[in-house]
C-alpha cells in the first residue's frame, strides 16, 4: 500500500504528514497524495478558519474520529501554521497503521 512508506513508528506512536486544507467546507480525510518532491502526505481537509488553532483543533477532531483514537493521544508536533503538518498519534501502532493504510483506497 502506498501509506505505508509515510508512516513512522517510534515504540508505541505512529508519525505521518498531513496536507490541511482549512475553510475546505466540510471535514473529510481524502487518501494519501504525493507532492512534487515525491513526498506522500494525508490530504485532509476542515470546514473550520485557520485561526487561533480552530483548524488544528478541527483537525485533531477528525483524526480522532476516523482513527478511532482519544483526542489526547493526538498531536501536532511541526506545521501549526502552516498547511503542511507532522502529526503524532500514541496507541496501538499496528492497528492505526491499518486504519492509515486503508485510507489509501479513497485517495
Amino acid at each position: 500500500m502506498i501509506a505505508a512508506s509515510a508512516l513512522r513508528t517510534l515504540g508505541n506512536v505512529i508519525r505521518f504528514s498531513v496536507r490541511l486544507t482549512p475553510k475546505g467546507g466540510r471535514d473529510a480525510l481524502e487518501g494519501w497524495i504525493k507532492d512534487a518532491d515525491g513526498n506522500l502526505h494525508l490530504k485532509a481537509r476542515v470546514s473550520a478558519l485557520p485561526e487561533d488553532g480552530k483548524a488544528n483543533k478541527a483537525l485533531i477532531a477528525l483524526l480522532s474520529k476516523q482513527l478511532d483514537a482519544p483526542k489526547s493521544a493526538i498531536r501536532i508536533v511541526s506545521g501549526e501554521m502552516a498547511r503542511l503538518k507532522v502529526v503524532e498519534i500514541t496507541g496501538n501502532t499496528a492497528a492505526l497503521k491499518a486504519r492509515l493504510q486503508a485510507l489509501d483506497q479513497i485517495g
